[in-house]
């Protein structure tokens, strides 16, 4: 007799004290022996809980008694065994992640339908289109006959999905669905936002229709997040399995697969390390190479970007705001695009030099179309892993838009390259004129833990670089402090950073060169330059000793600073990794 209850809930009401009730509800679980996940966000709850039925109830108790959960009704299922390894309490930006600020299901959700009017429908033939709003890997384990699939990797790639829909099915009516009905809740109104005008969502998902109706209509099992991996109709356990290496539901002849690994590989994934390896740098390259011929920036376009309000310039004047953030530009100009209406919101309403903008807001750059100025783009991937891809920059190549670059960029050629929504992070940064290594992370988090082990010292950046001039000793080094500036234009600071470059000279030139190596110990931005010019020995393309990103391609070489060598430690496996650019030709 089965002796496992198990709860799946969620409900959008707004939340706060977030911390404290994580705290309170985390030890109340473990008190009572349950296990699983709750989420706790500003705009509700999400979970899936399981334990004795006696445990449930005090916990469903203690939720209902917070206001906004008066209502709270989860869906009721038993099995043999606790689907759930440990009792997990988070606090979430959102309870499941969109990404889209405008959806907020508290205040309005898309009309439902009930699983029985829904078969109803489908009995009598009535045209109604069925949209899949789940992830790929949960499609194929099953999903309603017809129904359209948009082949998404996580739910944040779904806004995009929905725009590449036939615009047909704006007029359609159109039922979506997901397991238990959390997703329909965002995905419907961002689809009205979209323009689609009888969006349905299916009430209570897959399993309340599998629970009131069983699986006319429907082929194979229904995907859940837990030990269970799949239910059938009758929601009872299936017999799949999933590959944890890439997601993929199994079934009981995959799971037989001598390259069937538990926790490792499966028939979908398993591939030897080094020809996978070589298969993803390949199918990368391809991509990036696509967006490179032709530039994008060599059409004649419309560009925008987006300027972000900081706290400290709340409640100012756009105008003053604007000076703040652009200080590159003069004031008469910066009032001359206000009124040329260059400033817009997302909805394209200008705004006007005397509008007041609020912390965080965003308002959006309009730029005549132009073409931009032409780059190299013999750009070439080195590695790439679920965490990072590595590759080398030529020169001249921008890292991100500025001046007159807006899509002639490595960041905007690598975001085309990759699939949304995990857009490329730069760990390190690179000069427009100089070349070399860049490390980019597949996640936010890895991000975060690679800048953090560059910025503290943990990485180590081998360069080469050609000066003009031969070094008496062919060894040195400096430990000059690198000055930065920080802070506003308002409110200019100083920041001494304690910094030193080892040299070594590699070969002393006739014609008055000399190649370096170089390796920075710490430091900071222009840290090579700064301390080579100091030395006495500027960069071959650097003799003028300018620091900044505008210079005139065509009037200007490249810099001959070349990143050549970095070794990190893996952000995830914590693995020893090396990598060496191919060197420029000057070196």
């Amino acid at each position: 007799m089965s002796a496992v209850t198990n709860i799946s809930t969620y409900l959008f009401a707004p939340l706060s004290g977030l911390e404290s009730l994580r705290e309170e509800l985390l030890a109340s679980c473990k008190g009572w022996g349950l296990k699983g996940t709750i989420l706790l966000s500003e705009e509700g709850i999400n979970m899936f809980v399981a334990g004795e039925a006696e445990s449930i109830d005090r916990l469903l108790e203690k939720l209902r008694a917070i206001p906004g959960l008066e209502g709270l009704t989860p869906k009721v299922s038993l099995s043999d065994d606790q689907p759930f390894n440990r009792m997990l309490v988070r606090v979430k930006k959102e309870i499941i992640s969109f990404g889209v600020e405008a959806v907020r299901p508290a205040d309005y959700t898309s009309p439902k339908i009930a699983p029985k009017e829904l078969k109803k429908w489908l009995d009598e033939g009535k045209p109604v289109t069925l949209l899949d709003t789940r992830n790929d890997y949960e499609v194929k384990l099953g999903t309603f006959k017809g129904a359209v699939d948009p082949n998404i990797k996580t739910f944040r790639g779904f806004p995009e999905a929905v725009r590449k829909l036939p615009e047909e099915m704006k007029d359609q009516p159109v039922v979506m669905f997901c397991t238990g009905g959390i997703r329909c809740e965002k995905a419907g109104p961002f689809m009205e936002l979209e323009g689609f005008k009888n969006i349905y969502q299916l009430d209570g998902g897959i399993l309340k229709y599998f629970e009131e109706c069983g699986g006319e209509h429907y082929e194979g099992d229904c995907f859940v997040f837990d030990q269970r991996v799949g239910v059938d109709p009758g929601l009872g356990e299936s017999d799949h399995a999933i590959c944890f290496a890439c997601l993929k539901p199994l079934s009981t002849e995959e799971q037989l697969d001598p390259r069937y690994v538990q926790g490792k590989s499966c028939p979908h994934c398993h591939v030897d390390e080094a020809e996978k390896l070589a298969e993803r740098v390949a199918s990368r390259q391809a991509k990036l190479d696509a967006q490179c011929d032709p530039l994008p920036g060599s059409v004649l376009q419309e560009n925008r970007r987006v300027v972000t309000i900081p706290a400290r310039l709340d409640r100012r004047e756009l105008l003053d705001a604007l000076a703040d953030l652009l200080p590159q530009v003069s004031a008469a100009e910066l009032e001359g695009w206000c009124k040329a209406g260059r400033f817009v919101n997302y909805s394209g309403v200008a705004r006007g030099r005397d509008h007041i903008v609020r912390a965080g807001e965003r308002v959006i750059q309009v730029f005549p179309p132009e073409i931009e100025p032409e780059v190299s783009t013999d750009i070439r991937v080195l590695y790439e892993d679920d965490a990072l891809i590595v590759v080398r920059k030529p020169a001249p190549l921008p890292m991100a838009e500025f001046g007159p670059f807006h899509r002639n960029t490595l960041q905007y050629l690598m975001n085309q390259a990759c699939e949304l929504p995990r857009v490329p992070r730069a760990v390190n940064r690179l000069e427009t004129m100089m070349s070399g290594l860049v490390v980019f992370a597949r996640t936010r988090n890895f991000c975060r833990v690679l800048m953090d082990r560059f910025d503290g010292g943990d990485a180590v950046k081998v360069y080469l670089v050609s000066v003009k001039g031969h070094p008496e000793n062919d060894r040195f080094f400096t430990d000059s402090p690198v000055v930065a500036e920080t802070g506003s234009k308002d409110d200019e600071e100083l920041l001494v950073l304690e910094s030193r470059t080892d040299f070594q000279v590699l070969e002393r030139r006739g014609d008055g060169t000399a190649l370096l190596e170089a390796v920075a110990r710490s430091g900071g931005t222009n840290q090579i330059r700064i301390h080579l010019e100091r030395l006495g020995f500027p960069i071959v393309g650097d003799e003028d000793g300018r620091v900044d990103e505008c210079r005139t391609f065509g009037e200007a070489p490249p810099l001959r600073l070349h990143l050549w060598k970095l070794s990190f430690q893996h952000p995830s496996t914590g693995e020893a990794l090396q990598f060496e650019a191919e060197c420029p030709k000057w070196a």
